[in-house]
């Protein structure tokens, strides 16, 4: 079942990203990947702990990028799973000193996941089924970054799927580097049009190869990234492991960049699941 699982979903991306990036991928023989690590998010209550740690915020000033959360740890009114879905949830609320002292003040709660430490991997084909929030002022993602002593964004980032409230249906995938990323105004990447993203779970793909990190939704791909063979670490960093992450920031440049619709919340993000494939020899 996981390898008829993996054939499937790996050949029909094949067919819809470009022929030229995926070409070695190809010769390889896409029959050759095997899942590697999944969650199916079966099991009620909170994140399984041998998958996923919390990444939280300790600054009172808030988090980067000028978001406005507090990501909490082990609280499941901001992340838990219920009958076979994960739910992030950001919230707008005001929490108690005494139960979370490192609270910064902050009006929205809302929890970051990561598998830092539990699951990393170089290369692969990585599928997150999901259903995004669409109220203005989220901002909903699912990426990977390094594992590592790597300063940002030196070793690089790969965003699977972004996406902002402000403009929903507009689905994003990107990759950072020290010379493309978005505080210089140079990031790479595309965008593409799931006039239901907010209402249906869909699944955002990312199949990255030594040659290139290619991005798509049910199959359907929509933009690669290709290495330029230099062997330059400012260009393409992408040759160590990645861990993932799942989470919604509130506000911040991009997400809030129309403000905040505060009647809107709670807001969700639900996960079906998130699976990785890779061949024997990544």
């Amino acid at each position: 079942m996981i390898r008829s699982l993996a054939v499937a979903a790996l050949s029909a991306f094949s067919l819809a990203v470009p022929a030229s990036a995926l070409a070695q991928a190809v010769d390889d023989g896409l029959s050759g990947y095997r899942l590697v690590w999944s969650d199916e998010f079966n099991t009620d209550g909170l994140p399984d702990p041998a998958k996923w740690t919390y990444d939280t915020d300790r600054n009172a000033a808030g988090w980067y990028n000028n978001e406005r959360q507090y990501y909490a740890a082990n609280r499941p009114e901001n992340a838990r799973v219920e009958n076979g879905v994960l739910i992030i949830e950001a919230r707008r609320e005001r929490l108690d000193r005494t139960t979370f002292p490192d609270w910064g003040n902050q009006e929205y709660t809302s929890a970051r996941l990561v598998t830092r430490g539990l699951g990393e991997w170089t290369y692969g084909f990585y599928e997150v089924r999901a259903k995004v929030p669409c109220g203005r002022g989220t901002w909903p993602a699912a990426w990977l970054l390094p594992a590592g002593n790597f300063n940002w964004p030196a070793g690089g980032e790969i965003d699977i799927l972004e996406h902002v409230g402000h403009d929903p249906g507009q689905v994003h995938g990107t990759v950072h580097t020290t010379r493309y990323n978005h505080s210089r105004g140079t990031e790479r990447g595309g965008d593409m049009r799931v006039r239901d993203a907010c209402d249906a779970f869909h699944r955002y793909q990312v199949l990255w190869t030594p040659e290139a990190i290619n991005f798509g939704v049910d199959d359907v791909g929509f933009y690669s990234f290709r290495n330029d063979g230099r062997g330059n670490p400012d260009t393409w960093p992408f040759d160590h492991p990645f861990y993932m992450i799942l989470n919604i920031a509130v506000g911040g440049v991009w997400g809030g960049a129309e403000g905040i619709d505060n009647n809107a919340f709670p807001q969700r993000m639900e996960v079906d699941y998130v699976r990785v494939f890779q061949r024997p020899a990544d």
